[in-house]
């Protein structure tokens, strides 16, 4: 390798080794929610919406049913044109729990908005409490974990806290691929600072376990302010901190987790119904970000197989690099030791991050096209005048 080679790979290996020590660094400072001795006092409403979802539930509805520590809580699901029987299995799950009102929409969305948007508008406007828990479909939940994120909501004095849950994989292209979701945020920023901080560039969010403020939801223009968004957890989160609310990002730990795709189709097409929308939606960003990528997670590799002398050892010591900085991502996440397969997929980080960028090429390309869809709905295009109601 000549001079250009040497010196893009000592590059690489340096934003490598920072993202490490970024990590690093969330892995020693980011707060896990945690079992409240003394349980929630004020009324609770849990906002679950969910389209053809009847496999999966039932298994929330029995979280739910189990909670400790939330004496005064409400559960309000949305079956959203479901498909699948979702509203006859949520009622036999419910039973006889008057806690819980199951809805039934028989509507698509109204134009200028997404599915789970306009489905979390309608429930938050049904809900009477002062503290709001969004929670998809898919999530479990063990019985203190509802208890445990509305007390870290009111410790903070925030508007919105993101309990991340663990997220869980079961093929081989999950386990390459789904780890990289916390990693994006785990390797470029300093959580504990980013949570203190009103900027909505900084905000972290994830729409599957989430309590909301219900006055600083208002503030922030709800799910109303982000109907027409493909990310509309991050959106809302952004639309509080606009509006004064501080926002933070907290980790589930054993409290939660979820499968959010299953088998390589689904990731495939999850992934691509959103990932056009990530950099503000900007084609030049997302392109300046993967050839960063590529500089960092690329480069060094290459280098230590072709190069030779100080080029492979840097090349050697950047591609290690990026296997931690992948190792300590998913114990932020976990809060446990990282498993085989966890090791396993660090080691194949180049190629995940190929992966990520071929899904994102492939989003671009289809939104440009038209041709988004998820759950059997096209997607709403980004200049879509938004209606002011759901």
């Amino acid at each position: 390798m000549g001079a250009l080679g040497r010196y893009l790979t000592w590059a690489g290996t340096g934003v490598a080794a920072l993202a490490a020590s970024t990590a690093a660094y969330n892995l020693a400072t980011v707060r896990t929610v945690t079992r409240q001795a003394s349980g929630v006092i004020e009324p609770v409403t849990v906002c679950v919406p969910a389209r053809d979802e009847a496999h999966r539930l039932p298994h929330l509805i029995a979280d739910l049913r189990a909670q400790t520590g939330v004496p005064r809580l409400r559960v309000l699901i949305l079956d959203d044109a479901s498909t699948d029987g979702t509203y006859e299995a949520a009622r036999t799950a419910i039973g006889d729990d008057d806690r819980f009102t199951v809805l039934r929409s028989a509507a698509h969305p109204a134009p200028g908005w997404t599915g789970k948007a306009a489905a979390c508008a309608r429930l938050a406007a049904r809900a009477d409490a002062a503290a709001l828990v969004f929670v998809d479909a898919d999530v479990r939940l063990a019985p203190h974990a509802i208890a445990a994120v509305v007390t870290e909501l009111r410790r903070r004095g925030a508007g919105l806290v993101s309990a991340w849950p663990v997220q869980e994989a079961g093929s081989g292209r999950e386990h390459l691929l789904q780890p990289l979701l916390a990693w994006s945020w785990a390797s470029t920023l300093p959580v504990g600072p980013a949570n203190h901080s009103l900027r909505p560039s900084t905000a972290v969010a994830c729409g599957q376990f989430l309590a909301v403020d219900a006055e600083a939801y208002r503030a922030g223009g709800g799910h109303v302010g982000v109907a027409a968004s493909a990310t509309e957890d991050l959106d809302l989160a952004r639309a509080l901190r606009r509006a004064g609310h501080r926002t933070a990002l907290v980790m589930a730990g054993p409290a939660a987790r979820t499968r959010m795709y299953i088998g390589a189709t689904g990731l495939a097409d999850g992934y691509t119904r959103w990932l056009w929308s990530a950099y503000g939606g900007r084609l030049d960003t997302g392109a300046a970000v993967g050839v960063l990528a590529v500089l960092a997670y690329w480069v060094p590799p290459l280098a230590a197989v072709f190069g030779r002398g100080r080029t492979r050892r840097a090349g050697l010591l950047g591609y290690l690099a990026a296997v931690v900085s992948r190792i300590l991502a998913r114990a932020t996440e976990t809060r446990q030791a990282p498993a085989r397969t966890d090791l396993i997929s660090a080691l194949a980080h180049p190629v995940a991050v190929g992966g990520y960028l071929t899904l994102w090429a492939r989003s671009h390309r289809r939104h440009r096209a038209g041709r988004l869809r998820w759950k059997q709905r096209p997607l709403v295009a980004p200049d879509d005048a938004v209606v002011r109601h759901a």
